[in-house]
């Protein structure tokens, strides 16, 4: 296919690099309980430009499916936007040093109060990175086991339903826009990708 007028054309692979430019100074501008914000002075060779960033942890999340191919799916309120979100368990990366694996085993039990016995990583992803650092992982978890829900939650967390979804009645809610949760749309639609019958496109 031609290329539009003014266009570059990569030939290199096609993969995430991690390449920063230079940052000449920095400003630190806020920091609160879970995120800090920062303006950089990016060097990028022609010019220098002020980029604000958002400082976030990280984040891990948990797809669980059940026997039945059902996803587990809680309603949480998310303020931010002012709405009730579908999503799956998750939680910050909060504890120095802590392998993000545990941490998304320690989110199951916590929220959605069961175990798994096995687990994979699904897939990982920046929720927004042209304005901040946030890098989520998102591991599938089946073979489910109930367990005592080790409820620790306070306000957003302090009611937290959960539903069970066929996986392709999943994928349905979010290509319809039912589901808008990042965490949901990504690991719902990865999950799906791995799992489900394609039609060979």
């Amino acid at each position: 296919m031609d290329l539009p007028d003014g266009a570059e054309l990569w030939d290199g692979p096609i993969r995430d690099e991690v390449d920063p430019r230079p940052v000449v100074s920095t400003v630190k501008r806020f920091r609160g309980r879970v995120i800090g914000l920062r303006t950089d002075h990016v060097d990028f060779g022609s010019q220098v430009v002020q980029r604000d960033v958002v400082e976030h942890p990280g984040a891990v999340g948990v797809l669980a499916l059940d026997d039945d191919g059902r996803v587990l799916l809680l309603r949480q309120y998310r303020h931010p936007v002012g709405a009730y979100l579908w999503e799956p368990p998750a939680g910050l990366k909060d504890v120095t040093g802590e392998d993000p694996l545990v941490t998304a085993q320690r989110e199951l039990l916590e929220e959605g109060g069961y175990i798994a016995e096995r687990w994979e990583r699904l897939v990982s992803f920046y929720n927004s990175p042209g304005g901040m650092d946030e890098h989520l992982t998102l591991y599938l978890a089946q073979g489910l086991r109930p367990a005592a829900r080790v409820h620790t939650g306070e306000a957003e967390e302090a009611s937290m339903p959960l539903a069970w979804v066929p996986l392709h009645e999943a994928v349905d809610l979010v290509l319809s826009g039912m589901i808008e949760n990042p965490t949901a749309v990504v690991g719902i639609l990865a999950a799906a990708a791995r799992l489900l019958p394609t039609s060979g496109l």
